[in-house]
């Protein structure tokens, strides 16, 4: 199991109107709206690490209004 947290910028006041758009995806479990240098935080759980780069390019980038991505794969 690969346990990973996706940090999200959005565009300009798009981040409310994202929050159920990325909840809807698949190997999301959990996604919150924060304030810092990214606006959403989602937290994914997936089979492998190839998962976790689909749910990010392949299904969250393309969101209209998704800025910026970080991805950072949990080690323990």
């Amino acid at each position: 199991m690969v346990h990973a947290f996706i940090m999200v910028k959005t565009a300009a006041g798009k981040s409310e109107e994202l929050l159920d758009s990325i909840r809807s995806l698949g190997a999301v479990g959990e996604a919150h709206i924060v304030a810092g240098n990214f606006d959403i935080i989602t937290e994914v759980d997936t089979e492998e690490v190839y998962d976790v780069l689909h749910t990010v390019v392949g299904e969250l980038q393309k969101l209209d209004g998704i800025a910026d991505t970080k991805t950072y794969i949990c080690l323990q």
